[in-house]
């Protein structure tokens, strides 16, 4: 297996935990005994099948069946690297996974590829132009078996919702992931989490659902798999504390003064030094996110709603070789940690195969190889987006969709080259944030109060950039 668990007992002081006063607003009674505290304070109850004993019971009746398993998946994205990647995992397991639904944008030539190997039931694309490509190149191709071809929200609504598929994989990037995911939700279809807007932005809407319709919501993305994984078997009430591993990102071995005095002198080698990152081979906006750490700050709201965590039993460690993937710490103050090369496919793997543990052809992980690892803490200071995170965390309801859309609008400028400097990132996140106090809601928080604030965050961003753009880029 590329992966090991690794049990480092008694050793959890070596990643101590941050030290906060302020409680998430929401908690649940199913975790009285989850936490730091042993009290559940802070805790909700998790999106994730973990931390109960129904999971427990779930995840041991799945097991039992063995690994001749089938699912029939849907799968949202399927011309970007999630999706790509999900292929290969069908390619390599042919018996256990058939693809019934694909959706991508406008590459159309490589949709008709796919759809010619797998044959599903529903092709869409973004554009009505991309579909008609798409219909050429299929009937110049001679195919035998033609989808459904449809474009637009339309057709992500009905690949998400196909009565056959079982699994729906959300690789779309986005708010345009929210509303397909919550129509299978509701038709009981299980969730390979790879759109980290699903949670992030949508948590509050999200999490009641996946209790209503009993559907398994099966992370994607490395560092919350990892959690998930060493989650597998932890009792209810087991689990003390998370702590999410990050590699750094593009500045991890410069200091604070040193970045900012590079910021200041250097603006254009920031520019060119922050869209690249030191260990993953990931999109321009993830990649960037990694530099300014609001990856990581987005990742431990993505953990608080999936396994159901306080915000102050999340934890960040810098870990620069990033070969242990992310750790959980039990009440015995036992840490697990999951571990591995890096390399997306085994997240995948696990989202749409678990519990089953699948025979894959990569390369398995050679602890003398890796020789070293080291861990450090967060400065942040030097890292501001953490901390805004956790703040948009801890209010709750609809601030954390307006956190993510002021990054997300900062850092698409950012790369635009629109003048806007690496340190404006955080500044503009902070003033939509403290201009949303007025309108934040928490209670009875739905899909159209998660929109309307993403639109106006995006729009916030545009028109506070205006007056930060620098002069150093002219």
């Amino acid at each position: 297996s590329l992966a090991i668990s690794l049990v480092l007992a008694g050793s959890a002081a070596g990643f101590a935990p941050t030290s906060s006063t302020k409680n998430s607003p929401t908690s649940t009674a199913a975790n009285m005994l989850s936490g730091s505290k042993g009290t559940g304070e802070g805790w909700i109850a998790p999106s994730a099948p973990v931390n109960s004993e129904e999971s427990l019971r779930l995840t041991l009746e799945k097991s039992l069946e063995g690994s001749k398993f089938q699912k029939r998946l849907s799968l949202l994205g399927s011309t970007g690297s999630i999706g790509t990647q999900t292929l290969e995992i069908v390619d390599a397991c042919p018996d256990n996974f058939v693809v019934d639904a694909l959706s991508a944008g406008t590459n159309a030539e490589l949709m008709a590829e796919q759809v010619l190997k797998y044959k599903p039931k529903i092709a869409s694309m973004a554009t009505p132009e991309a579909a008609a490509q798409l219909k050429e190149r299929l009937i110049a191709a001679g195919c035998q078996q033609m989808p459904d071809i449809m474009h637009g929200d339309d057709g992500i609504l009905a690949a998400a919702t196909i009565d056959s598929a079982d699994t729906v994989v959300t690789g779309i990037v986005g708010a345009a992931g929210l509303k397909p995911t919550i129509e299978a939700i509701k038709l009981g279809k299980d969730i390979a989490l790879a759109n980290k807007e699903t949670l992030i932005s949508g948590g509050p809407v999200i999490n009641p659902l996946v209790k209503e319709y009993g559907i398994n919501m099966l992370p994607a993305d490395s560092e919350h798999s990892a959690i998930f994984q060493c989650l597998q078997g932890v009792p209810q009430g087991g689990l003390r504390r998370v702590i999410l591993t990050a590699s750094g990102g593009a500045f991890r071995d410069l200091t604070k003064d040193e970045l900012f005095r590079m910021c200041r002198d250097d603006p254009r080698a920031v520019q060119a030094k922050a869209t690249t990152h030191p260990n993953w081979d990931m999109g321009a906006k993830i990649t960037l996110d990694s530099a300014t750490m609001m990856n990581k700050g987005l990742e431990v709201i993505e953990a608080h709603y999936l396994f159901g965590a306080s915000y102050d039993d999340i934890d960040v460690v810098i870990h620069p070789q990033s070969i242990v993937h992310s750790m959980v710490e039990t009440q015995d103050t036992s840490c697990i940690a999951q571990l591995g090369w890096a390399d997306m496919r085994l997240p995948l793997v696990y989202s749409v195969a678990w519990p089953h543990r699948l025979k894959m052809p990569y390369k398995p992980l050679d602890l003398a190889q890796v020789g070293q690892m080291t861990f450090m803490k967060p400065d942040h200071e030097k890292y501001p987006c953490i901390g805004l995170a956790y703040e948009a965390g801890r209010a709750g309801g609809t601030m954390t969709a307006v956190l993510n859309a002021a990054n997300e609008a900062a850092n698409e400028m950012f790369r635009e080259d629109v003048g806007l400097g690496f340190l404006d990132i955080p500044k503009l996140i902070e003033s939509a944030m403290e201009a949303h106090k007025d309108d934040h809601k928490v209670k009875d928080v739905t899909l159209e109060d998660i929109l309307a604030c993403d639109a106006w965050a995006r729009q916030h961003v545009l028109e506070q950039s205006e007056t930060m753009k620098s002069t150093l880029f002219v």
